[in-house]
């Protein structure tokens, strides 16, 4: 096992924003390895996501973001369990980021759950029509057409949406990981784009 340095849990805790005693467990889970223990870390993130997922958010905080050229910016509602945590920098910071790609990327929803079933129906059967034009097999009509939706949904849901700043992760990811550094469930309730 190697030596973990004081200068190495450092150099991690501000590439994830954890804490010491989780960096340093992940550290020495990886060995010393910083990307074995940045994905051990995401890992962590995701169970305690998961575990904090159902808990009530009636704090929170609106995030905004106005694009350089100042024709377009987006609006978006987060929220959280505390007060305290809505009034952090990290917070903050979330909204801001998350702003800035609902401007760079558009979507339109949050989550497929907001989409009208309308739209799926009329998606999932130009998609059907699609799919018998290309002959493909039958059989495999069904699996091709959930394939294309799930394409459609990273297009045009929020949380699907490779996130801009670092396409490696969703939007979903991202907010994850914003649960495992805070403690506390954060979701995104709505947002807004405008633009000239």
């Amino acid at each position: 096992m190697s030596t973990i340095s004081t200068q190495d849990i450092q150099k991690l805790r501000e590439a994830t924003g954890a804490g010491i005693m989780e960096v340093k467990k992940a550290l020495q889970g990886s060995n010393g390895d910083m990307d074995k223990a940045i994905d051990l870390l995401r890992k962590a993130g995701k169970k305690l996501a998961q575990k904090v997922g159902e808990r009530k958010t009636s704090e929170g905080r609106i995030g905004s973001y106005i694009h350089t050229d100042a024709r377009s910016g987006a609006l978006v509602a987060i929220a959280c369990e505390t007060d305290f945590v809505a009034r952090t920098e990290d917070f903050d910071t979330l909204g801001h980021d998350i702003a800035m790609h609902i401007v760079a990327l558009r979507p339109r929803y949050v989550d497929e759950s907001q989409i009208p079933a309308d739209i799926v129906a009329k998606e999932t059967a130009v998609f059907m029509e699609q799919v018998k034009a290309d002959g493909k097999p039958e059989k495999l009509h069904d699996t091709i057409v959930k394939g294309k939706l799930q394409a459609w949904y990273r297009e045009i849901c929020l949380l699907r949406q490779p996130f801009v700043k670092d396409d490696t992760k969703s939007v979903d990811d991202v907010l994850k990981e914003y649960v495992a550094r805070l403690g506390e469930n954060i979701r995104i309730v709505s947002f807004s784009v405008i633009s000239l």
